[in-house]
């Protein structure tokens, strides 16, 4: 007789289909991994994490132009070592002086169209140069030259890069500069084909001669060449007189008058950690929001990803979304009621509104309604439109300097320059026509914008910087990582690889605006079972594949000074990737 042996009580497998990173010097996570490995070589030529950073994140706007753009938004949110400070960046500009508070709904029946007259000011080239300026070491010169060199030689194409021009390929058709850029050979790039920019590669080049011609005068002053040649050089003249010659609305006073300036952050205590995020312009405190809900109702005491945890997070973030379509704008024109919404107080009046056994079959009253105000939908749909991405990167380096990033704007819906590779920030698709609402159109104004990174920090040093693509599945993956971090226990790897879910009973950030009542997608690692019951109190259920890259794709990195070590992960879903040393 042969005897089996008994299972070891404390026998476990593997938890993640990567490792985790585990670095004792820097770390980098980004959303491509010829991104991250940009970066790392700023690591290793002695730069710090601002200086990764956006080298990664130029890079990005080269290796992912389908959902990045160089000319687009790029929001920024850092911990600066010396100062002990945190400091946001919103790389995003504002509507067109020659917009009007009504203009789409006089002109356009209340719609945003797509082209040309949803641009807004580009803010990802100040937003690089000004992280640059103030906390960076290098040159631009040498943070752009990996994006130069992959627009000029060209990379490998991966597969999200042919699967998003292959989905959106009628419109890539609409414009002959984008046609020619994104559909060579007359198709769709294939996976492994070598994928070139010519046009791009030359306009960052043009800034980096322009850098270099008065780099004498010192590392500042050769930062704001580079920064004029966009805003009020030969890239902005080209760019505004495309605008002109075809009914955009940009001008060179536009562009010339342009600053992001730099914001404090919106920050709530989670446990022994402060987590960080941009203001109201951007999505980014709906995560604080959660956040404050989370600890109001408990869920977090549920066991991971069961029928009561799952429930209740889904509905508080209905709950969460709500507030953030009824009062964030930009808090330059709105009167945001931030420190009402993220008080403890409001948290446990609204986690009042999340019933064990019964879903919202909608989306919930906002918390601080009054009679009259507006808060118009879009259309109802039974399934997701298409949705604009973007991508993301984190860095930590050897000083404790801590950089997260969500740069962004896609090449789908608004025109290529022609002869400058570049698409101008399209963003304005997440303004409302509706002048009643906090997210309307005006001149100057910001749209409420879906990027949003965020940083968590601890006692002791501990850093969390985390983010994600994904439009409003965004702040839902980001809480959801987080959660399986720093409550469940899972190392970086292993928490952006856990199933995730996501709600669409809310708005939709980009024109139309659709709303899907109820609806709850799970990705199918998750049981059948649940997902029964779940639909058994009132969800909408719909199923997403075991791994989507719908469902986000996180970086995060979680570094801890006093063991001496920063670990890192990066989520398979997409073309992530981490390096450290």
């Amino acid at each position: 007789m042969v005897k089996v042996a008994g299972k070891p009580d404390n026998m476990s497998g593997i938890t993640s289909h990567r490792p985790v990173i585990s670095a004792r010097r820097h770390v980098i996570s980004a959303g491509h991994y010829l991104a991250a490995h940009a970066g790392f070589a700023m690591l290793e030529a002695g730069g710090n994490a601002i200086d990764a950073g956006v080298a990664a994140g130029i890079a990005l706007g080269v290796l992912q132009s389908d959902l990045v753009s160089v000319a687009g938004v790029a929001p920024i949110i850092l911990y600066h070592a010396d100062s002990r400070k945190v400091f946001t960046i919103s790389g995003l500009g504002g509507w067109p002086g020659l917009v009007t508070p009504d203009y789409f709904m006089h002109r356009h029946a209340g719609k945003i169209p797509r082209g040309l007259l949803r641009t807004v000011v580009p803010a990802a080239p100040d937003a690089w140069i000004a992280a640059l300026q103030r906390w960076g070491t290098m040159r631009f010169g040498d943070v752009a030259a990996a994006a130069v060199r992959f627009a000029k030689e060209g990379f490998a194409a991966h597969p999200l890069l042919c699967e998003s021009i292959t989905t959106h390929r009628a419109a890539y058709e609409e414009w002959s500069a984008n046609r020619a850029i994104y559909l060579p050979n007359g198709r769709p790039p294939k996976v492994g084909e070598p994928f070139v920019q010519s046009d791009l590669a030359k306009s960052l080049q043009y800034m980096v001669d322009q850098e270099r011609a008065v780099l004498s005068k010192g590392r500042q002053a050769g930062l704001e060449a580079a920064r004029a040649a966009f805003y009020t050089g030969d890239l902005g003249r080209t760019i505004v007189a495309y605008h002109e010659a075809n009914g955009g609305l940009l001008r060179m006073a536009d562009l010339a008058a342009f600053r992001c300036g730099i914001e404090p952050s919106v920050a709530v205590p989670f446990g022994k950690l402060s987590v960080h995020t941009c203001g109201p312009w951007c999505q980014g405190p709906v995560l604080v929001q959660m956040l404050r809900l989370v600890e109001a109702t408990g869920v977090h005491k549920q066991p991971h990803n069961s029928f009561e945890y799952v429930h209740a997070l889904t509905e508080i973030m209905k709950l969460a979304f709500a507030d953030r379509h009824a009062y964030y704008g930009d808090p330059k024109f709105v009167d945001v009621p931030l420190d009402r919404l993220l008080s403890e107080g409001y948290a446990a009046e609204r986690a009042r509104l999340v019933h064990p056994g019964r879903a919202w079959p909608q989306m919930p009253p906002p918390g601080l309604a009054e009679a009259g105000m507006a808060h118009a939908c879009g259309p109802v749909t039974s399934a997701p439109q298409p949705q604009l991405d973007t991508s993301y990167v984190c860095v930590v380096d050897r000083h404790g300097n801590v950089f997260s990033a969500t740069p962004s704007d896609v090449s789908s819906s608004t025109p290529v320059i022609p002869g400058t590779g570049l698409c101008p920030s399209s963003r304005g698709s997440q303004s409302w026509a509706d002048p009643a609402l906090p997210a309307s159109v005006a001149p100057g104004k910001r749209p409420r914008l879906t990027p949003s990174p965020a940083l968590a920090l601890g006692p002791d040093g501990r850093a969390i910087p985390f983010g994600t693509p994904g439009g409003d599945v965004q702040a839902q993956a980001m809480l959801q990582a987080l959660l399986n971090r720093i409550v469940f226990g899972m190392d970086p790897q292993a928490a952006v690889e856990a199933p995730r879910f996501a709600t669409y009973s809310f708005p939709d950030s980009f024109e139309p605006h659709s709303i899907q009542p109820g609806r709850l997608v799970l990705e199918a690692r998750l049981p059948q079972s649940l997902a029964d019951k779940l639909a058994s109190v009132g969800h909408d259920v719909a199923w997403w594949p075991e791994w989507t890259w719908k469902a986000g794709a996180v970086c995060m990195i979680d570094s801890e000074p006093l063991a001496g070590v920063h670990h890192a992960g990066a989520d398979p879903r997409r073309s992530t990737y981490a390096l450290g040393w």
